[in-house]
């Protein structure tokens, strides 16, 4: 199992100090570049920025904060998850990811994705009625891009592009480039038609239920002739040093979380069985060092994925219990997953 990778995303939750007081958003950001250091330091292979327009988020250019990262950091890879590339421009996303791989040293890697919030879409003026199309159609420039040869491309809601070359190259002559699917068996099999790596988001329920969208992507990669990379999955979590200690830090912050957005989806107010089912059963990895390793282990075997990412933060956690949730992740987890996975 050495072949195994082991991620931290994060969307830069904004948390508070420890004694109670929201950061800005400045220090959020700040925040967020503290972890990766310090995840790099203790060999934790990825560190994952999603992109978001919100309040409670502090993140909006992935790639600007992980080129800062790339200045403090020498060994993990600086990846967006997920990069909303349906409200973005496909030259544009290459262009600054290549510019992160430069100054990373060739770490850099992009996560697309069509985005499960959509506030993005007005701010940049998209029309969500063209939300599928934007995706395909953007996707499509992509995957052309990623060969850093002259593209000649047309659509219907992008200027086309003729013999045009597109600075500057990568060292390596590819971008590591996934592609992040929800649940969406269209995706999944989009996804294998262009050859790219699937990244399952596994948010909710059992991860057992996403295993038909594993054997989809390697029987849809099979059949069209492309490559079936390794798969990951990215689920939220927390690790403390206790169960308990674990659950009570988590709690509060993410039943504020889950029901602003729920309030905007038109989901009930979150009840703490619900909370408790979905940590013993279900895909929130929450606890002691020993709990969490056991439960990602598991999802690990019951899918076959060769990357397990945990999203670590989830609304204002205290700073001193992320940056000790990032520790244990690092020092102690990954070392005890290997372990179980190899015995």
């Amino acid at each position: 199992m050495s072949d195994l990778e082991f991620g931290l995303d994060t969307f830069g939750d904004v948390p508070e100090d420890d004694s109670g007081k929201p950061l800005s958003h400045a220090a959020a950001i700040r925040q967020v570049v503290d972890e990766a250091v310090l995840a790099d330091e203790l060999g934790v292979d990825v560190i994952a920025l999603g992109e978001h327009h919100r309040p409670e988020y502090s993140v909006s250019t992935p790639e600007t904060v992980l080129a800062g990262i790339a200045t403090r950091t020498s060994r993990i890879r600086l990846a967006s998850g997920v990069t909303v590339l349906s409200s973005d421009d496909p030259v544009r996303v290459f262009q600054r990811f290549a510019t992160v791989d430069a100054l990373s040293n060739g770490r850099a890697e992009v996560i697309l994705g069509r985005g499960s919030f959509t506030e993005s879409f007005p701010l940049f003026g998209y029309d969500l009625r063209d939300y599928d199309t934007l995706f395909e159609e953007k996707i499509e420039l992509f995957v052309k891009l990623l060969d850093e040869k002259p593209v000649t491309w047309s659509g219907t809601l992008r200027a086309p592009l003729d013999n045009a070359d597109v600075y500057p190259k990568t060292e390596s002559g590819r971008l590591n480039t996934w592609v992040g699917v929800g649940g969406s068996p269209q995706s999944v099999v989009r996804t294998a038609r262009y050859g790219l790596p699937l990244m399952l988001a596994i948010i909710g329920g059992s991860p057992e239920r996403f295993a038909p969208y594993t054997d989809l992507y390697r029987r849809a990669a099979e059949q069209l002739g492309t490559t079936a990379h390794p798969v990951g999955m990215h689920s939220p979590g927390f690790i403390a040093d206790t169960d308990e200690e674990a659950k009570e830090l988590y709690w509060p912050h993410y039943r504020v979380m889950r029901n602003r957005i729920g309030a905007l989806r038109g989901w009930p107010p979150i009840r703490r069985a619900e909370f408790d089912a979905e940590v013993e059963h279900g895909s929130l990895y929450i606890g002691s060092p020993e709990t969490v390793a056991r439960r990602v282990a598991a999802a690990i075997r019951s899918l076959g994925v060769g990357r397990f990412d945990l999203i670590y933060t989830a609304g204002a956690q205290p700073v001193s219990a992320r940056m000790r949730a990032v520790e244990l992740y690092g020092s102690t987890v990954i070392p005890m997953v290997r372990d179980i996975l190899a015995s």
